[in-house]
């Protein structure tokens, strides 16, 4: 299945990724290799196969749900590049 270079850079305008004319074209190639392979795949026939949710039958793992000790509020707050009062900065994302 092709896949066009506005598609491409659509997904990436959306993701925020900068990719170079060279990624785009990379990435375009790839993409509609992927999308093949997945078309080969829903030509099979599932109609016998039972559905699952896991291809490995396991439970659920469940813990307690207990306070812990946070740990050096400043040892962790030093790694942030950017920091306000006891909070990590971050850019922001969503746009007015």
């Amino acid at each position: 299945m092709a896949i066009t270079r506005e598609e491409v850079l659509h997904v990436a305008r959306l993701a925020r990724l900068a990719l170079s004319e060279g990624e785009v074209d990379r990435l375009k190639d790839q993409l509609g290799n992927i999308l093949d392979y997945i078309r080969q795949i829903d030509s099979l026939d599932t109609r016998d196969i039972v559905p699952t949710s896991h291809a490995v039958e396991m439970g659920t793992p469940f813990r307690d749900d207990a306070v812990h000790p946070f740990g050096d509020k400043e040892a962790i707050l030093g790694n942030a590049p950017d920091r306000q009062d006891d909070f990590f900065r971050v850019p922001r994302i969503i746009e007015d």
